[in-house]
């Protein structure tokens, strides 16, 4: 029987790669990567693969069951550019923002299904795949909460592909992100001195926001950050119009609580301090932390991933805390894994980039995985 670590279908994932990643796919924005992958999937036997209002790519193999273990991994990238990212194989390494995260992990899944229609593959177990949607940022998880919101009650597992093969995530970190937009009568820096800046206004936001001293709680880590800040006419204009991004988060729900608490406090009392002015605060991102997860079942599926990880990476794999796709799963108690199946660095940056070889490594633990729980 064929090997799916064979070289034809490393030269697969490697041409699927690069074919995805000269197709732009901002979070949002991931249409034409999910009609190329519908289309492929038609072309090579899945004809019940469809898109659904997300922009999820979706399809799945049926067993002897009704309830899915779901493989998935996202479609969409960190990057806003609507024309196609460079892209270079310099023989070792391919270089191109995106590339890791998460677009050869998507290639890899479509490669694998190639090799399960070649080798006609019969589950035992129901499959289903995904490749997602707004996994990134701003996108806060939307396709992943439409797939959950359609099949939470068939499915009992869920692993996602992404990220670098020494490491697994099992435990999602929680985060709240605002917008936060301030309106202003502004003026004439000279002829309206005195007027309130919107800038200044955000500005002093800021500074109270860094001033929150994070909870402290043992085995927990919480953090936050202001992320952008824009706004303003010119350098002689007092800026009527200003808004940031920011955000908080933690692995643990509690400090997640204190942290919101923290958060708005400090939204009021800008508020009260400016009564001149108009401040809006929008929640943009919402991601949930932790629910209640069976802890047995969750270390014994952890367990069994890391062995595989290990097995073909040869390297220590440690276990995690991150915002995945996970969350949504974790959230409502459905065990998950965000696997590693890769080598990169340069993640969520333009000098972002892959070692060739890695994906090696990374087909062997996607069979592996998929054959432990589809038969």
């Amino acid at each position: 029987m064929k090997s799916f670590a064979s070289q034809e279908y490393y030269d697969l994932t490697l041409k699927l790669t690069e074919e995805l990643c000269k197709i732009p796919a901002p979070s949002g924005l991931e249409d034409k990567r999910a009609e190329y992958i519908k289309n492929y999937l038609y072309d090579i036997g899945y004809k019940n693969a469809y898109i659904d209002s997300a922009k999820n790519v979706i399809w799945d193999i049926k067993g002897n069951n009704n309830t899915y273990s779901l493989f998935m991994a996202h479609t969409d990238t960190v990057f806003p550019d609507l024309e196609p990212l460079p892209y270079i194989d310099d023989g070792e390494l391919i270089k191109c923002p995106g590339v890791c995260d998460d677009t050869v992990c998507v290639a890899m899944i479509l490669a694998f299904c190639k090799y399960l229609k070649d080798i006609d593959f019969k589950a035992e177990k129901s499959v289903l795949f995904s490749a997602n949607a707004c996994e990134e940022g701003l996108g806060d998880l939307k396709g992943c909460k439409q797939i959950f919101k359609d099949f939470a009650s068939k499915i009992d597992v869920m692993f996602t592909l992404d990220g670098g093969y020494n490491h697994i995530v099992n435990k999602s970190v929680g985060s709240h992100r605002y917008k936060v937009t301030c309106q202003t009568k502004g003026g004439h820096s000279y002829g309206a001195f005195g007027r309130t800046n919107a800038i200044a206004v955000l500005s002093n936001l800021v500074n109270e926001i860094y001033k929150i001293k994070v909870p402290q709680k043992e085995g927990a880590k919480t953090t936050y950050n202001v992320g952008m800040i824009s706004g303003g006419t010119s350098v002689n204009t007092i800026a009527q119009s200003a808004e940031l991004l920011c955000e908080y988060r933690s692995d643990d729900n509690e400090c997640l609580n204190i942290m919101k608490e923290k958060f708005n406090l400090i939204f009021e009392q800008v508020k009260n301090d400016y009564p001149d002015v108009t401040i809006d605060i929008e929640l943009v991102g919402n991601r949930p932390g932790m629910g209640n997860v069976d802890k047995e079942k969750l270390d014994k599926l952890s367990k069994m991933v890391v062995e595989i990880q290990e097995k073909h990476a040869k390297t220590e794999v440690k276990e995690s805390s991150g915002s995945t796709d996970c969350n949504i799963p974790h959230s409502m108690g459905i065990p998950a894994i965000c696997v590693g199946v890769y080598k990169g660095a340069g993640v969520h940056t333009r000098e972002e980039y892959l070692v060739k070889e890695s994906i090696k490594i990374g087909l062997n633990v996607l069979n592996d995985l998929f054959y432990s729980v589809s038969k």
